[in-house]
């Protein structure tokens, strides 16, 4: 959610922000700003809409080589020139970008009008331009301003902040909401995302939680929150601005599921051992003692992520005989969870910022649990946090709604279940059965690919319905409940999923030819009672879309996917439900790979 850059340097500043600004377009946001400082003033532009809407009213003498930039999605205040960021002090001498929340603003704020401050906006943000611009006038320095301030929040924030008097430097801090420093030839970038700065430098380093940086063109300084130096080194990211593009599709979106066959390749690779038929997963940091100790596998993710959390519950149960379960993040930091010592955490997230995720795992970790962590992003902050895990590495996602690295984390779970029932109870027969159909799963996600055509004729079909239900029972569950979240994010048709066995339990009283069903029927124990289901379906007059191996006469359209193991069929039965909600939302005019009122990254509550 929202987006930062900042650049120092010998440049001009406003055309670096506004070209990262685009490039964190897909992270959701509804206002756009930035501001730059010269030899003699502090710019600033804020406009409500897009980052084109912004470029368009910087004007062409909008000159300074130090400058910050944002895109915000609204927390306080409605969408508005005025509650755009950059926010300035009353002064108009320190400008401030924020990511996050500040808890305690309406205390901060009543404070700070009783000594005469002056708020423009209705911003929980701009409390801390007022704060920062307070204390800058009691200290010769901006660090020194930005750490006094600070001390006075109770919140999440990532913050660049520049100070008009001190044209060379920018301050940047970090808790609980993302921020990266980029490094370059004599001049230096930070960003809330990797993405904002690919196309200047690939070294970069990463804030902590409680850490700050002072950046120059020629170089960086880190340091706590109570004013301790840290020390910091840079790692290269393997990504390129080439991975931005869209590659000539139409959107994002389908580029990235066009992309699946080669992500899911990457995935595996390397990862698979033909000796003892076992996936080779050394980041793990485990050996096959401690694997054996663990009693049950908990699984936290939220929305898309905690769906493949519950694929990878399902596999882990099959293959490793190991009790399984997948939970909201977003519920179980609330909960007071009962961490075990035999219990194996699991937490995924593409981003690896997550905001509600990483705060599970952080309290995961002060109770002593085992931490994992599925993620796609090296050096993010889960990744960090957690004693081990799987690179997803399917490369960037740009469209807001996930695909590749959805269908790559599925493949992740099942690498870490053949790993988990190689080293328990699987037998090798097994473990080179699963194998193989890991093999086989890109050339057959490439097949899927083929139905495009198909697919994108039935999503005109069944477009124009007011809602759509999906069933799928037990290894289909979270097949359908992904392909319901994608239909709602990328189209606004209202679609809900159920287990089929829950059907009769209460939703059969919605069936009607109003409302289609989408029913995830693979070939496998339960084809049987699926098609009975259907048959239920049927006897209401209800529409029904079939997505499984076989064609039925019980369904009124059938799309068919290749078979593989039936452990490793719910991924790809899912990317048929991705290519139909991507055509059903270009069929209403959806802006597909940036829907409304959602964001990329949730990096607030």
């Amino acid at each position: 959610m929202c987006g930062i850059v900042a650049y120092v340097g010998p440049k001009d500043a406003a055309p670096i922000l506004l070209e990262g600004l685009q490039r964190l377009e897909y992270r959701g946001y509804d206002s756009a700003g930035l501001a730059v400082v010269n030899a003699k003033s502090l710019k600033t532009r804020k406009v409500k809409g897009r980052v084109a809407d912004l470029a368009a009213a910087v004007p062409a003498k909008f000159k300074g080589t130090i400058g910050i930039g944002h895109t915000r999605w609204a927390t306080h205040g409605a969408p508005s020139d005025v509650n755009a960021h950059p926010h300035l002090d009353q002064e108009q001498r320190i400008a401030v970008v924020h990511n996050g929340i500040i808890e305690n603003a309406d205390e901060l704020r009543r404070r700070l009008e009783g000594e005469g401050v002056k708020f423009e906006s209705e911003t929980d943000s701009e409390v801390l331009s007022q704060l920062i611009g307070r204390m800058v006038k009691e200290t010769e320095s901006l660090r020194e301003a930005v750490l006094r301030a600070l001390k006075s929040v109770v919140g999440t924030y990532g913050i660049a902040v520049i100070d008009e008097q001190r044209p060379g430097e920018i301050v940047v801090a970090r808790n609980g909401s993302p921020i990266v420093l980029g490094l370059g030839e004599k001049e230096m970038f930070a960003a809330s995302d990797v993405a904002a700065l690919i196309r200047y430098t690939r070294q970069v380093v990463h804030l902590e939680d409680g850490e700050l940086a002072v950046i120059k063109a020629d170089g960086f300084n880190t340091f706590t929150s109570d004013a301790r130096e840290t020390a910091k080194e840079p790692f290269t990211v393997d990504w390129d601005a080439g991975h931005y593009d869209n590659g000539g599709y139409e959107h994002y979106l389908l580029k990235e599921i066009s992309e699946q066959p080669d992500t899911v390749a990457r995935t595996l690779r390397g990862r698979i051992d033909d000796r003892f038929h076992i996936a080779h997963l050394g980041g793990l940091n485990m050996d096959a003692r401690e694997i054996r100790s663990f009693r049950r596998v908990k699984i936290i993710g939220c929305g898309s992520a905690y769906y493949s959390g519950q694929m990878g519950a399902q596999l882990i149960e099959e293959l490793a005989r190991i009790p399984a379960d997948a939970e909201p993040a977003s519920e179980f930091r609330y909960r007071s969870p009962v961490v075990e010592p035999d219990t194996l955490y699991v937490a995924i997230s593409q981003s690896g910022e997550t905001y509600d995720t990483l705060v599970a795992v952080q309290e995961l970790k002060r109770k002593g649990g085992r931490v994992l962590g599925i993620v796609n992003t090296v050096g993010s902050a889960i990744a960090r946090e957690t004693d081990g895990g799987i690179y997803l590495h399917a490369g960037p996602e740009v469209s807001v709604a996930s695909t590749k690295a959805f269908i790559s984390t599925a493949v992740a779970f099942a690498l870490l279940a053949l790993h988990l029932g190689r080293v328990r109870d699987l037998s090798p027969a097994d473990g080179r059965r699963i194998c193989e159909g890991l093999r086989r799963l890109p050339e057959q996600i490439k097949e899927i690919l083929t139905l495009e055509d198909r697919i994108k004729e039935l999503a005109k079909k069944y477009a124009d319905a007011p809602g759509m239900m999906f069933v799928g029972r037990v290894r289909g569950y979270p097949v359908a409940r992904e392909g319901a979240q994608k239909l709602k994010e990328i189209s606004y048709v209202h679609a809900e999923a159920y287990p089929a066995s829950e059907l009769k339990h209460g939703p059969l009283a919605l069936i009607s030819p109003e409302l289609p069903t989408v029913a995830i029927v693979p070939d496998d124990e339960l084809l049987d009672k699926n098609l009975t289901t259907l048959g239920e379906i049927r006897a209401r007059h209800g529409r029904i879309l079939m997505v499984g191996h076989r064609t039925s006469e019980a369904a009124d359209d059938c799309i068919v996917v290749p078979k593989n193991e039936v452990e490793l069929d719910p991924i790809l039965l899912t990317i048929p439900l991705q290519l139909f909600a991507y055509h059903a939302a270009v069929a209403l005019d959806r802006d597909v790979d940036r829907p409304r009122n959602l964001a990329k990254s949730v990096t607030v509550e």
